[in-house]
């Protein structure tokens, strides 16, 4: 326990998943923090900390608009004092629409959200981070970003995008103290992905989920949170410009089932 005692921290898409698994996780650890989300259920979130005596304040909004991801950032310093942690979670899959569907405007809205969206919250928290000496900035990527065959289209290449972007950034701060590092999520259940598991059991297959990786089975939510956890933390204070895979092993050869036309 303890682990983020003192430190202020922001999570977008807190609303479900695996930002209120990592907001009910930080709060325990003893951050403070300001959580957002597009749903109205960050503010569920946020009760939950509070009932169980920890720190929340939440906002409902677009993590892709560069106003309200300001306004996060200006919300922790007005409260806390400062900011020490920010995650830029939020996202939207796109799910599998075929490539000849997909038109500019899909392409421009994941990119919106899952990549400027990160670049937003990057940028603010780092000028906070920055003339302190030192914070850590954690991405949501995934598995999907390294390669094909975990994703559709924009969703991937929006992932690679963070990743990128989170090795791009780490040097930009060179000097600062301020870390920057990916997460890559494999096939975990949350609300994005709950179709795919809700199918699997209505189909009476559920034991083939997660058939792919050499743990034979999903994640969970907490299973990310505990390695947003590390980053958070001053344990990782030595791992800057990383993106770190939870999946299971499924990167490790990444088979990929081909999708019929």
């Amino acid at each position: 326990m303890g682990r983020l005692s003192g430190k202020s921290a922001i999570i977008t898409g807190a609303g479900s998943g695996i930002g209120r698994a990592a907001s009910i996780l930080f709060a325990q650890e003893g951050a403070s923090l300001v959580i957002a989300d597009k749903m109205d259920t960050v503010h569920e979130t946020a009760k939950l900390v509070t009932d169980a005596g920890g720190k929340a304040v939440s906002l409902a909004g677009d993590a892709g608009d560069e106003a309200f991801v300001a306004s996060l950032v200006a919300k922790a310093v007005a409260e806390y004092g400062g900011l020490d942690v920010a995650w830029a979670n939020a996202g939207i899959s796109g799910g599998w629409t075929a490539f000849d569907d997909q038109d500019q405007a899909f392409w421009a809205e994941i990119l919106r959200v899952n990549l400027i969206g990160a670049f937003l919250l990057v940028k603010h928290a780092s000028r906070v981070m920055i003339p302190k000496g030192k914070g850590s900035i954690i991405c949501t990527a995934s598995v999907a970003g390294i390669r094909s065959g975990a994703g559709g289209s924009p969703y991937s290449a929006s992932k690679a995008g963070v990743i990128n972007l989170a090795q791009t950034s780490a040097n930009e701060f060179y000097g600062t103290g301020v870390r920057v590092n990916a997460i890559c999520p494999g096939l975990i259940e949350t609300g994005m992905t709950q179709p795919i598991f809700d199918g699997a059991r209505a189909r009476g297959n559920e034991d083939k989920i997660g058939q792919l990786n050499p743990m034979t089975r999903g994640g969970v939510p907490i299973e990310i949170a505990n390695a947003a956890l590390f980053l958070a933390s001053d344990e990782a204070s030595y791992v800057n410009g990383q993106a770190i895979v939870v999946d299971g092993g499924l990167s490790s050869s990444h088979p990929i089932v081909r999708r019929k036309r």
